[in-house]
């Protein structure tokens, strides 16, 4: 895939100069190495000089989003703080690439050192890819229910009338659905479970009965179309799930630890920002994938995924929190489900330090502020 020229837009220079106003990003710029006026774009940075060049001493740090330019959660905070200019505010250079889907492939990429962060679907994947021999820990989690729903026709009227039937899926059965399954008795050898792609009127079409869904997206889709189904919840049979995850490499991470503290304070400020300014940011997302982008759509996404962020992080708990008492549980829905022979040890996966450092309470700490 060919990713578009990482260069401001015209609306996206005179963003950068708006955001620059609108935080009162007033220090001076330390670590600009010359005259502000060199570059009409310049961002007054946030942080003091010494921190500012061990940043811009780290070069050009990759992000490879989980799918495209996606309105979701640990997608379009990175690219709002892109065009906001808090990335810049803060000496990083940070070059953003569309993924493709594959969330293990990328976990591969950031193992290899060839990128630096990307989006997981859920903490369940930071496990997977670790036993896939892919090196990487995840430094923050925004939402602490599962992401995965399952869609039915309205005959359906409890899950094991799902026995006998086929459910659809994208690649695979995601964990937190088949533990719902299995938490409400249903026989899983007798569903045939079939790989379908991504287009969910094969549920209307009685392709096939049942069909994995993102909550934030599928549902939508269906209803846009005026077909009318039954959404089954895993949180509601008991079962622990995540999504929006940021991970990167360990070894990256020891060597550059304020580069790690300073993304994730640029895109918490940018999370913050896009809670309020929905619209605006899924607009900069459309920009990065100039044609055929539905932002309507995607503003669906983001305003259904930033809800259930705020829904499931606790009042004294910061947006990003990592509780392993909740990874060990998704962990051990892979188990239970023979995705994973055993559970590891999970406290080396998932390295909470980082985002911790750049919050005082449960606010993003921005030094201008």
């Amino acid at each position: 895939m060919t990713n578009p020229p990482h260069r401001p837009s015209p609306r996206r220079r005179r963003s950068l100069a708006a955001a620059a106003a609108a935080s009162v990003l007033l220090l001076t710029a330390a670590c600009s190495g010359g005259d502000a006026a060199e570059e009409d774009t310049q961002v007054a940075t946030v942080i003091d000089e010494e921190r500012c060049q061990t940043n811009r001493d780290a070069g050009t740090v990759t992000y490879i989003t989980g799918y495209q330019y996606q309105a979701s959660v640990s997608i379009l905070e990175a690219v709002a703080a892109d065009a906001l200019g808090y990335f810049e505010a803060v000496c990083l250079d940070v070059e953003i690439q569309p993924g493709s889907g594959d969330t293990i492939g990328n976990s591969q990429l950031v193992s290899a050192g060839t990128a630096h962060f990307t989006s997981l679907g859920n903490e369940a994947e930071v496990l997977q890819a670790n036993d896939a021999g892919h090196e990487v820990i995840g430094v923050s989690t925004y939402g602490h229910v599962p992401i995965a729903s399952l869609l039915t026709g309205t005959g359906i009227e409890e899950l094991k009338d799902l026995e006998g039937t086929t459910l659809g899926h994208k690649g695979m059965l995601p964990a937190p659905l088949e533990a719902m399954l299995v938490a409400d008795g249903v026989d899983m050898d007798s569903i045939d479970i079939v790989e379908v792609g991504y287009d969910p009127s094969v549920l209307p079409r009685d392709q096939v009965q049942a069909l994995t869904a993102f909550r934030s997206n599928e549902p939508f889709l269906l209803s846009d179309m005026g077909e009318e189904y039954n959404e089954w919840l895993p949180e509601n049979y008991g079962v622990v799930g995540s999504f929006g995850v940021m991970a990167t490499n360990p070894t990256w991470a020891e060597e550059n630890p304020t580069v790690v503290e300073d993304y994730l304070r640029a895109i918490a400020k940018a999370f913050e920002y896009c809670q309020d300014n929905g619209e605006e940011c899924v607009g900069y997302a459309a920009e990065l994938a100039e044609a055929g982008y539905d932002t309507e759509h995607n503003l669906r996404i983001w305003n259904s995924e930033q809800e259930l962020v705020t829904a499931s992080t606790p009042d004294d708990s910061t947006p990003g929190y990592i509780d392993l008492s909740l990874t060990e549980a998704e962990g051990q829905t892979l188990v239970d489900n023979g995705q994973l022979d055993e559970l590891p040890d999970v406290e080396p996966l998932f390295d909470p330090r980082y985002l911790e450092a750049v919050h005082v309470a449960t606010e993003v700490s921005w030094p201008s502020e």
